[in-house]
């Protein structure tokens, strides 16, 4: 092993180069600090590389195979449609790669040196970073990790050839005739949707009593409808036990009911939850505390309780999003120039892309309710809207929470098409302190799915034009 002889020093280093590792370094470099970013595997983390990128990527391949083939409704009907998995997944990485190497173009073009390798703090203002064949200590006047998390892998289900994580599962190289998936979150549903897409018998098996917990009833339950109508099978309650796996494939037994069962399939997917990578960095050799969960514990400047480190995105509490590390990025970097930044987690939405697909921001009614705020809640539905009649996209609707006083919005939740996209408004009018007046006084598109957030602001104040009072 080659060693460095002489410490590299810089203002601040960043561990991880995902997307909140990544935009910490880009935004910290532009309020002048000497940034150095560490990575040991891909840049762009699991979000660009096997995540949200690539998994979205196989979810709009699987919605233009299935429109393909399912469009006789409209007067549009295709014979001998085909699906070349293997172009898919071609097509998918060439997407991934356009990414990765657009996040590689920023950093150099930040001034921010890249280095490849782990990570191990030394004290709390060095670190060593070991590769295959060297290894260098860098001192630091801050320090930000991003680590980001892992998958868990529970009991009976030891990840193999045929038992996948959510990695394993977009990077497939046949198209399974049938999948089992352990867990019925967001991962879980939207993989599950695609594979379903795609032709392929899914089963879901969820150890609570619905899936997608978190979301309302009334969001889910258009979800649910939608998966049966592409003949998933969803058992809810449910505890899986094991796996029997051949060359074949598995055969899975869980408890429901009170009865263990098997279903059998070529391949079953885990998607229980994911575990903060904080294990292998020596952290507890300077000191940084961490809970029992494996979370670093920070302030809301996003720094730890050692004051030149600070901790950001899956690694800390809160939800495991991508743009939340990316706002705690930004935040952290801001705070270490010497900017009174903290974060504020009101207005970051959380979004599946399910069919349809769901979205909310700020309060649901039932956690405004939970608080004692008195609230009105105003909907509009997705089938008295133009643009959703054209595109044959009628399920769902837009939800604002106000608050009955003065009719500020505080909240939202929309289901239906293009929800991911629709979202940021409410947050926007969230994050401004808007009321509903607001909203419905401004002028909106037609004809727009965008327009339902107005219809819905316009609920809220008692006028609707295009549904009854």
């Amino acid at each position: 092993m080659v060693v460095g002889d002489f410490p590299i020093e810089t203002d601040t280093i960043v561990i991880g180069a995902g997307p909140g590792g990544y935009v910490a370094a880009i935004r910290a470099a532009q309020l002048g600090q000497k940034v150095t970013i560490v990575e040991k595997g891909e840049l762009g983390g699991v979000c660009l590389n096997v995540g949200c990128i690539p998994s979205k990527a196989l979810i709009s391949a699987s919605h233009r195979f299935h429109e393909a083939k399912n469009s006789e409704d409209i007067g549009i009907k295709a014979e001998n449609v085909t699906l070349d998995f293997g172009k898919v997944q071609e097509w998918k990485s060439g997407v991934v790669n356009k990414l990765t190497g657009g996040v590689q173009g920023l950093l150099k073009g930040n001034k921010v040196d890249i280095v490849k390798g782990e990570a191990y703090f030394v004290d709390e203002h060095s670190i060593r970073v070991m590769d295959e064949n060297s290894a260098q200590t860098y001192t630091f006047k801050n320090a930000i990790i991003a680590t980001g998390s892992r998958p868990v892998e529970i009991p009976g289900f030891k990840y193999s050839k045929r038992v996948l994580d959510s990695t394993g599962a977009i990077n497939l190289d046949e198209l399974p005739k049938s999948l089992v998936v352990i867990g019925g979150g967001y991962i879980g549903v939207e993989l599950g949707s695609a594979y379903a897409n795609f032709g392929t018998e899914v089963t879901i098996i969820e150890g609570t009593k619905d899936i997608l917990g978190g979301f309302e009833k009334q969001m889910t339950a258009l979800v649910k409808r939608n998966l049966k109508k592409k003949n998933v099978n969803i058992v809810t309650n449910a505890e899986a036990k094991g796996v029997e796996e051949t060359d074949e494939g598995v055969k899975v037994t869980y408890a429901a009911k009170g009865e263990e069962q098997t279903v059998e399939a070529d391949y079953v997917l885990v998607t229980v939850g994911r575990k903060p990578n904080t294990d292998e960095l020596g952290l507890e050799q300077v000191g940084v505390k961490i809970d029992d969960k494996g979370l670093i514990e920070v302030d809301k400047q996003r720094r730890s309780n050692v004051p030149s480190i600070f901790a950001i995105g899956d690694i800390v509490d809160g939800p495991k999003l991508a743009h939340k590390a990316s706002y705690e990025g930004k935040i952290a970097a801001e705070v270490i120039a010497g900017q009174s930044s903290e974060v504020d987690y009101i207005g970051i939405p959380a979004v599946v892309f399910s069919e349809p697909e769901l979205a909310s921001v700020g309060y649901s009614e039932q956690q405004a309710k939970d608080e004692g705020i008195e609230i009105e809640a105003a909907r509009f539905p997705f089938a008295a809207n133009g643009r959703a009649l054209a595109l044959n996209e009628t399920d769902g609707f837009v939800k604002l929470i106000t608050r009955k006083e003065d009719g500020l919005i505080i909240g939202g939740q929309i289901a239906g098409a293009n929800a991911s996209d629709m979202i940021a408004e409410i947050g926007l009018a969230i994050e401004a302190g808007m009321t509903a007046e607001d909203v419905a006084m401004t002028i909106h598109a037609h004809p727009t799915l965008g327009e339902m957030t107005m219809e819905a602001a316009e609920v809220a104040l008692g006028t609707p034009v295009h549904i009854m009072k």
